[in-house]
């Protein structure tokens, strides 16, 4: 019995003294960090939004939109994703949760003649839109954020950086259409019906 116990301290005391260096050496966040990351791991507490990773393979596919027309400036195949959860709340109460993310994956577009008719498909990429859902205006002082969302561009040079400046020029006139669903295009997302 007595050797038992004093083993058993022996092996907690290496224990408590492993907490206290791994809490020593563990990274501060500072209370906005620690909240930036709660609403949403794509965006920093200054606002600053990044291009989600895996979300082709890891995310749900909402739809796609074809703009087949070469003079048009949005010419290409859109497909937009959203977390699984987001797809979820959604179908719930009509509305997209506070943190949802939508992307929208632009790819210009190939036709080609096949054995079935002239087929048109997505092929070199064009640039990625991303949204992420405030319904509190957690960043008034960020021009990428308002009317209930974050916006952002990326292109496919420097995918680390959002190109949008303001999302009042860069983002918002596209949307105006869709302002009573919340600015977003819907009816193009069969898996929220």
């Amino acid at each position: 019995m007595k050797g038992a116990r004093g083993r058993r301290a022996v092996i907690m005391i290496p224990i408590g003294l492993l907490a206290i260096l791994v809490g020593s050496v563990a990274p501060a966040f500072s209370r906005e960090e620690k909240k930036a990351e709660a609403f949403s791991p794509y965006v920093d507490s200054t606002g600053k939004i990044s291009l989600p990773t895996g979300f082709r393979e890891q995310w749900a596919y909402l739809g796609t939109w074809v703009v087949p027309d070469p003079k048009d400036p949005a010419t290409g195949v859109h497909d937009v994703f959203t977390q699984p959860d987001s797809v979820i709340a959604y179908k719930k109460d009509g509305r997209f949760p506070d943190g949802a993310v939508l992307v929208k994956e632009i790819r210009n577009v190939q036709a080609d003649q096949m054995t079935t008719g002239k087929a048109h498909y997505a092929q070199k990429m064009v640039h990625w839109f991303v949204m992420i859902k405030d319904s509190k205006g957690r960043f008034p002082d960020n021009p990428n954020w308002g009317d209930g969302w974050g916006w952002a561009l990326f292109k496919p040079d420097d995918p680390s950086k959002n190109a949008s400046t303001s999302y009042q020029s860069d983002c918002l006139p596209c949307h105006v259409p869709a302002k009573s669903d919340d600015w977003i295009y819907v009816r193009g997302y069969p898996t929220l019906r």
